[in-house]
């Protein structure tokens, strides 16, 4: 009987460990086969829900990287969260006829660059338990749509092939975008399942790892300087 009195304290002392899941306030997007990239006419003025093949690109190209640009991560388990990112990478914010709409996105990043709030974590990281970076030293993404609206406040909605650790799968997102006459921006986050991607490592049997890593993009791609 004595057992059994504190029993809901012993209940109420393991939900106060267990932190908040930051996946939990952002939109979480499913991972389906990757697509094929389209082509479209580069003379339409329709770009806003168009995609660019690298061969149908009309030389509007809009270079962004890790200096003027963010691709952070969140990720947590049972009893906290870390943050980090990737110092290294660089891609093309790739504008539509009418210079006021995006028609690909497109980007690499050097996994070796992660960094994370703890140097331990970092090289964790980078081994063969999560990315294994000396097996997949790089990353890639490149949309295979942009369509107007999204959720939760977004302008946009982006479709694209992610490839990650050996997988590519293609994911849905909200982000907004917008084109100024410096240059174009594209903000958004959004929680990925790292199980997706081949990336199953447990964590501690007491402290587990959550499978959604929270990706935070703060893309500046500048018009070049006349």
């Amino acid at each position: 009987m004595r057992s059994l009195r504190f029993a809901p304290l012993i209940v109420i002392a393991a939900l106060a460990g267990c932190a908040e899941n930051p996946a939990d306030n952002v939109p979480k997007v499913t991972a389906q086969p990757p697509q094929a990239v389209a082509s479209v006419d580069p003379t339409s003025t329709s770009a806003a829900t168009a995609t660019l093949t690298p061969a149908a690109a009309t030389g509007s190209g809009l270079a962004f990287d890790g200096t003027s640009s963010k691709v952070d991560f969140i990720g947590s388990k049972v009893t906290g969260s870390h943050s980090g990112g990737f110092k290294t990478f660089s891609g093309t914010i790739e504008l539509g006829s009418d210079a006021t709409s995006v028609a690909k996105v497109s980007a690499e990043i050097d996994m070796n660059s992660l960094w994370a709030d703890n140097n331990g974590l970092a090289g964790h990281l980078k081994n063969a338990d999560f990315f294994d970076v000396a097996k997949f030293p790089k990353a890639a993404f490149v949309t295979t749509e942009i369509k107007p609206d999204g959720d939760k406040g977004a302008t946009h909605t982006i479709t694209g092939n992610l490839d990650l650790h050996g997988v590519k799968k293609s994911i849905t997102f909200p982000a907004t975008v917008a084109v100024t006459p410096e240059g174009a921006t594209l903000k958004s986050e959004f929680a990925l399942n790292r199980n997706d991607f081949g990336i199953i490592y447990p964590g501690k049997t007491d402290d587990l790892i959550r499978n959604e890593v929270v990706l935070k993009l703060d893309i500046t791609a500048a018009k070049p300087k006349s």
